[in-house]
C-alpha cells in the first residue's frame, strides 16, 4: 500500500522543492505529494489516506479537519511546540537533517514501528584484522566512498575509539548508542532508525557509539541479529561493517557476512597473530567463514596531511587506486 507524506507549505516552491528531494534522494515507504492551496490538499485527503502531513506553522489550525496519522508543523523561526499543539521541525535546514526530524516525530508513534522497507537483503561486507594499525577502517571508507557511487551503501563502525566525528567534524544527536537501547527495547525498526543515518560525500552511516562500554552491553550474537535485520530491513544494496577488536566476540558477526576483507602485514608479529585466529577458528569448526577471507596487503602510506581534507586525500592516493582495482575484480595484491 502506497504511504503519502503530504507538504503544504505557504511557500510553494519550498513544498514542491522538498517533495522532490524526498522522491528521488530518500528511499522510504513514503511518496511525498505537495501542494499549491489547502483546498486541493482537502479535496486530495478525501480519496487518499495521508500518514505524515507536513504543513506550514502558519495554518496549522487550518488543517485539523483533514486526516493524517500524524501532522508535523514547518516553522521559519524558533520551534516552540505548545501544549496540544502538533509537533514542530524547523524547516530551514539541510533535506537529510529535516527527513530526520520529521520521522523521528512519526515514530514516537507505536504503529509506525511496523513500517519496513521490502526488497533484497543487503550484501554484507565484513572489514576485519587480527592485527593492528593496518589501514582497517580507511579501507572500510575508502571502499564504502568508491561502491557509494553506483550503489546504496551503509557503513556500520563497530570500534570502541573510531574517532569518526573527528573526521567527519560533526555533531551528532543519535548514533549507534541510540540504535543499541532501542535494539534491546525491542523497538528497533529501520524507519526508526533512518532517523540517525548521515551521509559523508557518497557514503551513508550510522555515527558510532558515543561511549566504547555501550558495545559491551549487547551480546555478540544480538548484535549479529542487529546487523542481519538492518540488512534485510533497511533497502540498502550493501552493509559494510568495520568490526572492532572484540576478540572472539567478532566471530559471530564474521558469521553474518558474504564476505569479509582483511588487511594484513608482512612482519613476523602480524604474521603469528593470523596464524592464530586462523588456527581458532578452524578448533571452532569456522571453515566457512575462514572460505569468506580475503587477504589484502594494502599500500603503505605516511600521511594523509590534514584530517580535514582525509577523504579526498584517501580516495586519490595509492589506497583510492587500489580499492578501484579491487572493486573492479583485479584485485590489488590480494591472496
Amino acid at each position: 500500500m502506497e504511504r503519502i507524506m503530504a507538504i503544504y507549505d505557504v511557500d510553494q516552491t519550498y513544498a514542491s522543492r522538498f517533495a522532490d528531494f524526498v522522491n528521488q534522494r530518500e528511499k522510504l515507504p513514503f511518496t511525498a505529494v505537495s501542494f499549491t492551496s489547502l483546498e486541493k490538499l482537502r479535496e486530495y485527503a478525501k480519496s487518499h489516506s495521508i500518514e505524515i502531513l507536513l504543513i506550514s506553522y502558519e495554518v496549522r489550525k487550518e488543517v485539523e479537519g483533514i486526516e493524517a496519522g500524524q501532522v508535523v508543523a514547518l516553522c521559519d523561526g524558533e520551534v516552540v511546540e505548545m501544549k496540544g499543539d502538533c509537533p514542530s521541525v524547523y524547516k530551514y535546514q539541510s533535506g537529510d537533517s529535516l527527513v530526520r526530524e520529521v520521522l523521528a516525530r512519526y515514530c514516537v508513534q507505536p504503529e509506525a514501528a511496523a513500517l519496513t522497507l521490502l526488497g533484497k537483503a543487503a550484501v554484507t561486507i565484513g572489514i576485519y584484522s587480527p592485527v593492528n594499525r593496518c589501514l582497517k577502517t580507511s579501507l572500510a571508507l575508502a571502499m564504502g566512498q568508491l561502491m557509494g557511487r553506483t550503489e546504496r551503501v551503509l557503513y556500520l563502525n563497530l570500534e570502541e575509539y573510531s574517532g569518526f566525528s573527528r573526521l567527519t567534524q560533526e555533531h551528532y544527536d543519535h548514533d549507534l548508542s541510540d540504535v543499541l537501547y532501542l535494539y534491546r527495547q525491542n523497538a528497533c525498526s529501520w524507519l526508526r532508525l533512518k532517523t540517525m543515518v548521515y551521509s559523508w560525500g557518497e557514503l551513508d552511516y550510522i555515527p558510532p557509539v558515543r561511549y566504547g562500554e555501550d558495545l559491551n552491553q549487547v551480546d555478540p550474537e544480538d548484535m549479529a541479529d542487529l546487523i542481519e535485520k538492518i540488512g534485510a530491513e533497511s533497502g540498502y544494496e550493501k552493509l559494510l561493517v568495520d568490526v572492532g577488536q572484540m576478540g572472539k566476540g567478532a566471530l559471530p558477526i564474521l558469521q553474518v557476512c558474504d564476505v569479509i576483507y582483511m588487511p594484513v602485514k608482512d612482519d613476523c608479529i602480524s604474521a603469528s597473530k593470523l596464524e592464530e585466529f586462523e588456527e581458532y577458528l578452524r578448533a571452532a569448526g569456522q571453515e566457512k567463514v575462514l572460505g569468506r577471507i580475503q587477504k589484502l596487503k594494502l599500500p603503505y602510506h605516511n600521511s594523509f596531511g590534514r584530517r580535514e581534507t582525509y577523504m579526498e586525500q584517501l580516495l586519490w592516493g595509492e589506497l583510492g587506486d587500489y580499492v578501484r582495482r579491487l572493486l573492479r575484480g583485479s584485485g590489488g595484491e590480494s591472496w
